[in-house]
């Protein structure tokens, strides 16, 4: 099965991504992990995006894009994978429906968790309180929900127009959030066959 993640900074795709993988038996993307491990390894596009990243700015959509390419390519990733958190934006979305088409792997679900900002901040500050991890300030949140609500929301408008976005209520236990995934992705796999 072939899954993208959304949902705002803190609602909790991380978290979901990992206990996907464990349940379904795919693999877990992060394009933030596929940049880190290409900066470590030195690879060609890793080369390019450590240069772009130590000038301060951000990797283009292109290596980013390059990056997924050579790893939806892994052995893996055949049985299916979960995109945690990519696309971003339109842009993105489009750039990716691209890719996939190309390589014949059109996605089966894009699955949503939805999550109140305040549910969001609470969340996040209580992970930095613990973790100390700087994007979990509060006002660094805020920043980040604005960006997403901005950015990021409308992609979920573009999977609705093509159909296979499920939207989930991401409030609550971190188990029943699971199983209400888990039930979506049934749903959806239940239509597909």
């Amino acid at each position: 099965m072939r899954i993208v993640l959304l949902g705002a900074p803190g609602s909790g795709k991380g978290t979901q991504a990992k206990r996907l993988k464990a349940e379904l038996g795919i693999a877990h993307i992060s394009t933030g992990d596929l940049l880190r491990a290409a900066v470590k390894a030195g690879t060609p596009l890793g080369l390019k995006a450590k240069a772009v990243m130590e000038a301060g700015q951000l990797v283009s959509d292109d290596i980013v894009l390059g990056l997924l390419e050579e790893r939806l390519a892994e052995a893996d990733t055949q049985p299916g994978y979960i995109l945690d958190g990519y696309p971003r934006n339109l842009a993105q979305a489009n750039a990716l429906d691209a890719l996939l088409a190309r390589l014949q792997q059109p996605l089966d679900a894009v699955l949503k968790l939805n999550v109140p900002d305040a549910d969001i901040v609470k969340r996040c500050e209580i992970r930095f309180e613990q973790e100390h991890r700087a994007d979990d300030n509060p006002e660094t949140v805020r920043k980040r929900l604005a960006v997403y609500a901005e950015q990021t929301a409308p992609v979920a408008d573009f999977y609705a127009r093509r159909g296979v976005l499920t939207e989930i209520d991401g409030v609550g236990e971190i188990d029943a959030i699971g199983g209400r995934l888990l039930a979506a992705l049934r749903v959806r796999a239940a239509a597909n066959a």
